[in-house]
């Protein structure tokens, strides 16, 4: 299934770019999880690709590991990479269609992307494009039990999705080696977040871009009947201490580029003698 129009994510992320990093709740922590994941690997990349990078401090802790490797932010927004001069290379492009040559990187860092991109296969497949083998992506992105409260607080009063849809951890493994990885491991998390009133938690999405931009969305303007009820039916799921847990599933993966060429019908392979355990 096709993601979020890519024009409405870019029109998103611009009204929230100013804002965005006072505005940001989940996304360092989540960053912080994924790069833990390059103390489990013997990696000495020298060029790193942070893909969807977002504001500086996303890209700081790249930097602050490999502070002597080329180091190459690409946002698909520039105003989200921000203004001021940093130590890395900036870059304003669609994850898609990256202005890059085959092989170049040995390390991509693709945090919180994939659920925003139209194309997430040409996504990846455009990854392993430029990532040189055995280079190593590492990507999170948020799972299906994300915004549940809110979904079915929706689901109360219309039919329409009002969230993106997210993909599974066990889809994510699969749309990687179909994409030319190996050795993808992949696992999951879920962060509750509180809320006393369904405005605060819809304050919070605005504030880092967060919509229902499928191609499927609803295209009018919610009534305030309807908001109304979406919103009781939310405040029904509050618990005792009066606060509605809102669930984020998270889920992580790192994969390993793999020396592979495609046969006449375009499948993969990839020769077994040369994969090879990394620790």
């Amino acid at each position: 299934m096709p993601g979020p129009e890519r024009r409405a994510v870019a029109r998103a992320f611009a009204r929230a770019a100013a804002g965005y990093a006072a505005a940001d709740f989940l996304h360092q922590e989540i960053r912080t999880r994924l790069l833990e994941r390059l103390d489990l690997v013997s990696l000495r990349p020298d060029t790193i690709l942070d893909l969807g990078a977002g504001p500086p401090r996303e890209t700081s802790g790249l930097h602050a590991r490999y502070p002597d490797t080329t180091l190459l932010a690409v946002d698909l927004v520039p105003a989200m990479l921000g203004a001021a001069a940093t130590p890395w290379h900036r870059l304003g492009a669609d994850a898609a269609r990256l202005p890059l040559p085959d092989g170049c990187v040995d390390l991509v860092v693709a945090g919180m992307l994939l659920h925003w991109c139209e194309e997430p296969a040409a996504v990846l497949a455009e990854i392993r494009r430029v990532l040189r083998f055995p280079g190593l992506l590492l990507v999170s992105t948020l799972g299906p039990d994300t915004l549940q409260e809110l979904r079915a607080a929706w689901a109360a009063v219309d039919r329409h999705s009002h969230t993106l849809g997210f993909p599974d951890m066990h889809d994510l493994g699969d749309a990687l080696v179909g994409a030319g990885f190996a050795e993808p491991v992949v696992d999951r998390h879920v962060v509750t977040v509180t809320y006393r009133e369904v405005g605060d938690l819809a304050r919070d999405l605005r504030g880092v871009g967060a919509a229902d931009l499928s191609h499927e969305r609803r295209r009018t303007l919610t009534g305030p009947r309807h908001w109304s009820a979406m919103a009781s039916a939310f405040a029904r799921q509050r618990r005792g201490d009066g606060r509605v847990p809102v669930t984020m599933e998270i889920v992580c993966a790192h994969a390993w580029a793999t020396p592979s060429h495609r046969d006449a019908a375009g499948e993969i392979a990839v020769p077994l003698d040369r994969l090879r355990r990394r620790s």
